[in-house]
């Protein structure tokens, strides 16, 4: 039994699949199911129950889970600080973010901070969600998530930031692109790009679109807002997003932006395991984040 076992076992047992974990460590299916096997192997009980939807733990598996979700955070968190003493660095700051969190949110402070810190070594893992963010925070010792909030989770404390506005993104010469706000009615002959499946801003959109009673076509799905937002530019459908600085000006020509006021706002902002156990670097970068986003976003 290794701790790359228990870190897959508990990255499987917080998604229900061992293929979404197959995808987020970059590695095959087969490779995730042997470290599964050595554990059911070394502590002779089935670990895991197969379904057809997925996997969920067996209630020996839930055990094992609860006892090791927690701790190897610790460790990791533990070894890292042992590393620094040995070898005389100056620390570290290890952010998991989607892929283009840092550009909208993190660019102007990343560079203030490094101005500010410049021994500090700073590392960026991309996620593809929010749960990933989470498996990779309880299990792979980073620091700091920056998601998108929503439901709470287990063992993570989560700190909003920013609130983010809903609008619909679409070229210029669209129909809709004249109206300064879109209602519920406006949406019900869209043609809809759709949003990551695992995104939280997928799942909230789903479900208000489902109690609104509308069900858009769709024929088009991207992995991240910014490609979302580029083929509705293009003309290639409609985006329902959440509003962003960056894709105002210039850059964009041909792409209108029409808020969209009956959906709920999204919020984005950290997660972390523990907010008064985070290394003083750490509660810095995310302090220089805060501050960075309060001067964009009230600006932009």
């Amino acid at each position: 039994m290794t701790l790359d076992d228990l870190r897959v076992f508990v990255a499987v047992c917080r998604t229900g699949s061992l293929s979404a974990v197959a995808r987020d460590l970059s590695r095959t299916q087969s490779a995730v199911s042997q470290h599964i096997r050595r554990l059911e192997h070394e502590t002779g009980i089935a670990l895991l129950e197969r379904h057809p939807r997925g996997v969920r733990p067996t209630p020996a598996g839930q055990l094992l889970h609860g006892a090791a979700a927690g701790g190897l955070g610790d460790i990791d968190h533990a070894l890292r600080r042992l590393r620094d003493l040995v070898h005389g660095e100056a620390g570290s700051v290890r952010v998991t973010t989607g892929a283009t969190t840092v550009r909208h949110f993190m660019s102007e402070a990343v560079v203030a901070f490094r101005r500010r810190h410049p021994e500090v070594s700073l590392e960026f893992q991309t996620a593809h969600s929010s749960r990933s963010c989470f498996d990779a925070l309880l299990t792979g010792g980073l620091d700091i998530a920056w998601i998108t909030l929503g439901e709470p989770v287990r063992g993570i404390e989560q700190r909003p930031v920013v609130e983010l506005p809903w609008v619909l993104a679409t070229n210029s010469d669209d129909p809709l692109a004249a109206k300064s706000r879109i209602d519920v009615s406006d949406l019900a002959g869209i043609r809809l790009i759709g949003l990551p499946e695992d995104a939280t801003s997928r799942s909230r959109l789903d479900a208000w679109f489902a109690a609104s009673g509308i069900e858009p076509a769709s024929d088009t799905s991207v992995a991240d807002w910014d490609t979302a937002i580029l083929l509705a530019e293009l003309g290639l459908g409609h985006a329902v997003v959440p509003d962003l600085p960056g894709w105002h000006g210039p850059a964009h020509p041909r792409l209108r932006l029409i808020p969209v006021p009956d959906l709920p706002a999204l919020w984005t902002g950290w997660a972390v395991r523990r907010w008064d156990a985070l290394p003083p670097l750490v509660r810095t970068f995310a302090d220089t984040v805060e501050e960075s986003c309060g001067r964009v976003f009230r600006t932009g």
